[in-house]
């Protein structure tokens, strides 16, 4: 029989995170315990806060169920070698709202991963993709993480700093949030000896690490992380040219932004099954049209001609592959 309850409790709620109901039975005889222990072990994950449903009757048992929070899961090697992959994916993808959930989840399992997985996680990613900026720029996903977990514990954050001309530098910040455009990420962060904020692209910073000196949290002039580096990128022609973007989408406007990257701009509603984008941008127009693709619904370009023509070019490359005369 085993005594060891922390270690039998793990093994129960491992069971019953697969997607099945266990029998009384069946769980003490896997658990080689009796079914009064695993009643009274059930009653002892309800108290940790898993919604662990029973029924009754010969043929009932146990099984967890969805609840109000999402309390800890437990998962075998195998498990969080997959997850951690695929979160390095999502951190890649040019998904709204997705990249930097990926990056903070990854954060917070790469930092409890024993060696060996770790280890696995890397050698699969490196085998299978790299994280890269739209600009071909690579970014380290563990350069990423270690932004993430800083922002999120509120410690300074130390890194190199290469700018546009080439010009290396140090900097000391209170990093504020990060930010995804679809092609580049981007660090929001009070510089301290500059005394001022910045946006840094996190392409062009290397060698980050947390300094472990907390910070209380400064209010950020102006609204929005998001908000403060569109404008900021908007404030540098030198490295993007703006140019006005209108498309219209035979769909209303909620169907459409879970598609396209907040960072294109707002979809205003004309009529009940139509909106339109209007929106300055700094992205290049093979990156937009790429992006329209994504939308599953019919739409028109109106302007400008630069993106007509690459939306028309996309067309004709997918009809051909799509009838094998590519």
């Amino acid at each position: 029989m085993s005594t060891d309850t922390p270690a039998r409790l793990l093994q129960l709620l491992s069971l019953l995170q697969t997607p099945r109901e266990w029998p009384g039975g069946e769980l003490s005889e896997r658990l080689g315990v009796s079914r009064r222990t695993v009643r009274r072990d059930v009653d002892r994950l309800r108290e940790l806060g898993y919604p662990v449903q029973a029924t009754q009757g010969a043929c009932g048992g146990y099984r967890l169920v969805a609840g109000k929070a999402m309390p800890p899961l437990v998962l075998d090697d195998e498990e969080a070698v997959a997850i951690a992959v695929g979160l390095r994916a999502g951190a890649g993808h040019a998904v709204d709202g997705v990249e930097e959930a990926s990056v903070r989840a990854l954060a917070k399992l790469e930092q409890v991963l024993p060696s060996r997985l770790r280890h696995r996680v890397s050698a699969l990613g490196a085998a299978t993709m790299s994280l890269t900026s739209g600009d071909g720029a690579r970014i380290a996903p563990e350069t990423l993480t270690v932004m993430a977990s800083a922002t999120a514990a509120h410690e300074q954050l130390r890194f190199a700093y290469e700018a546009k001309d080439g010009t290396p530098s140090r900097r000391l910040t209170e990093p504020h949030r990060l930010v995804a455009t679809g092609r580049r990420w981007y660090l929001v962060a009070y510089d301290l000896e500059r005394q001022d904020w910045r946006t840094f692209r996190v392409d062009r910073v290397s060698q980050p690490f947390a300094t472990g000196a907390r910070f209380a949290p400064r209010m950020l002039p102006g609204g929005s992380a998001e908000a403060y580096v569109r404008r900021s990128v908007l404030a540098r022609p030198q490295e993007s040219v703006a140019y006005e973007v209108d498309v219209e989408f035979h769909a209303p406007p909620e169907r459409v932004g879970g598609r396209l990257p907040a960072s294109l701009g707002e979809l205003v509603a004309e009529g009940a099954d139509r909106c339109r984008l209007r929106a300055t941008v700094t992205e290049p127009v093979e990156w937009v049209a790429a992006r329209l693709i994504w939308v599953e619904c019919a739409f028109a370009v109106r302007g400008p001609e630069e993106l007509v023509a690459r939306v028309r070019e996309l067309g004709v490359r997918l009809t051909e592959a799509a009838s094998g005369t590519g």
